[in-house]
């Protein structure tokens, strides 16, 4: 058994780990706090946005549209959003294991994939793959952003999946892989389609949109919005990725912070067990040597 200072030792060892998880549990909560708000704030206008895009096909003849051309995917590229730092429980390591299964499907189905990654636990996974064609990393991305911290990645995507210059586009779709925010306990990987816009069923408009007139008509508000519609979208699962990722590293922050409590009694109860077998070894020498003595 472990002398009651080595005991004591890894208590204060463990004291101070929990000191810094739980402060890190209470910065993380105050940011998820933030980011929620952020996040929701933008939800029901970029839900709408989707809608809006999808009623504006049914309206128009959006196959010359740069942004609407269905093309057989042979080429695709991948936006992945990750978090700088770990510490977020299995909050990284679920997005990077969505992006493995993408690969390997665009693998086996032939399909040439790029990759733009958001985050350094992406970029740090992505190089250790090979053959992957990395076109861009970013990282160090604001906590407060705005949609011009994301026009230098959606100008990227835009440019490649656009023909309508007299270059022939570089690929055939874009999607995105991020962490929707459900709850503060709860998150889920998805990935969606940025472009070609307006091509998921799920975003049906609503009777307010279905009755809705478009001015001067629905091809004018076309080729006026569809680019800042499709630019909220990646914004969107930005933000939500925020969320997701404060929320992760709270819980995960908590998690060890309990753990190490549960640890403390158990190193306090291990020392005073072997405080006690201690002082009864020193009574049964004390009274073996009286005894002795007599």
């Amino acid at each position: 058994m472990a002398s009651t200072q080595q005991i004591k030792a890894r208590i204060g060892t463990v004291k101070n780990t929990k000191q810094i998880t739980k402060a890190m549990e209470l910065v993380s909560a105050s940011k998820m706090r933030r980011a929620q708000e952020a996040t929701l704030a933008s939800r029901d206008y970029t839900i709408t946005a989707r809608q809006i895009l999808t009623r504006l096909r049914d309206l128009t003849d959006v196959s010359k549209h740069p942004l609407f051309d269905v093309r057989e995917v042979n080429r695709r590229i991948l936006v992945v959003i990750t978090s700088d730092r770990g510490l977020a429980g299995a909050y990284n390591s679920n997005v990077l294991r969505r992006l493995t299964k993408e690969l390997k499907d665009d693998r086996d189905a032939g399909v040439k994939t790029q990759l733009i990654t958001i985050g350094k636990q992406a970029a740090r996974f992505v190089a250790k793959i090979d053959d992957i064609d990395v076109i861009a990393s970013y990282d160090n991305m604001p906590e407060k952003p705005t949609i011009a911290d994301l026009y230098t990645i959606l100008d990227t995507v835009k440019d490649a999946f656009r023909s309508d210059d007299g270059t022939e586009a570089t690929t055939d779709a874009v999607d995105v892989i991020y962490t929707d925010f459900k709850s503060s306990v709860l998150q889920e990987v998805t990935s969606q389609r940025l472009l070609p816009a307006a091509t998921h069923e799920g975003d049906r408009p609503d009777h307010a949109i279905d009755d809705a007139l478009f001015e001067p008509s629905p091809q004018e508000v076309l080729n006026t919005i569809a680019d800042r519609l499709v630019d909220v979208q990646l914004w969107q699962a930005y933000l939500e990725s925020q969320a997701s990722e404060q929320s992760s590293r709270m819980m995960a922050m908590k998690t060890a912070s309990d753990n190490a409590g549960e640890l403390i009694d158990d190193l306090t109860l291990a020392m005073n067990t072997a405080r006690q077998a201690a002082i009864t070894q020193e009574l049964a020498e004390i009274t073996g040597g009286a005894e002795a003595i007599s």
